[in-house]
């Protein structure tokens, strides 16, 4: 008769934190930043069918990185969670504080549930504000964590690489065209800033904005085809001081 062995608490929650984590880093990595119109969604994706960026609601977008069946699952759950909120109250009673809470609680208990493994994904939640100060990103890791990032979120693959290459480039008030770029050579030199830069075609990228100038109450839209080669191929402009 085998006898069970007693594994601390501790040790289970690093071995479960260290099983997602790995399986996060396998994924090809997804930036998300402001720029002067709105919020840009950036992810090296050449799949036509799986997609890592995505609407959830009029002003509230969606980014992912990880096992695609899982984030998936989120992606669906987010949408029923806000139109249930939208038709039982007001459409502006839907925000993505609301939803960030609503994932990191989802998340966390996954984490914490002895029988189940954790998710291996870590999720964007973007809302797009009136104005530029009132935008809100918040990244959720697979525990159910929450941070409120400031200018820019990066997620997936060699992550720090590509934040510290955003982090250098980064100006506010940033146009589309130079946001693009931005993100894309970033993505690019995930090796870091010795080693050689992949080149990323409009095949590879997966583009989308939470766009503050579109008149209409949904404000993503997807990037893709001859306008992302041309946002791609514009030659940088001065960023703003």
């Amino acid at each position: 008769m085998s006898m069970p062995f007693y594994v601390a608490p501790e040790q289970q929650m690093k071995d479960r934190a260290d099983f997602a984590r790995k399986g996060i880093a396998r994924g090809r990595s997804v930036v998300v930043l402001h720029y002067a119109d709105g919020i840009l969604f950036v992810a090296e994706n050449r799949s036509q069918s799986l997609h890592k960026v995505s609407e959830i609601y009029d002003r509230i977008g969606f980014a992912a990185v990880g096992r695609f069946n899982e984030f998936e699952n989120l992606r669906q759950a987010g949408i029923r969670y806000a139109d249930l909120r939208g038709y039982s109250y007001d459409r502006s009673d839907v925000t993505g504080r609301g939803l960030a809470n609503a994932y990191a609680q989802l998340l966390g208990t996954i984490f914490s549930a002895g029988g189940e493994k954790p998710y291996e994904v870590e999720i964007v939640v973007a809302e797009l504000g009136g104005d530029a100060a009132a935008d809100q990103i918040y990244r959720l890791t697979y525990d159910g964590s929450v941070q409120d990032e400031e200018n820019f979120a990066v997620m997936g693959g060699s992550a720090d690489n590509i934040a510290e290459s955003v982090k250098r480039g980064f100006a506010p008030g940033l146009d589309l065209g130079a946001a693009v770029r931005l993100a894309v050579d970033a993505l690019a030199a995930d090796g870091g800033p010795n080693a050689t830069p992949r080149e990323l075609g409009v095949d590879a990228l997966e583009v989308a904005i939470l766009d503050r100038t579109r008149s209409q109450p949904r404000k993503f839209r997807r990037i893709r085809g001859e306008r992302l080669a041309a946002l791609l191929a514009t030659d940088p402009p001065t960023p703003p001081s």
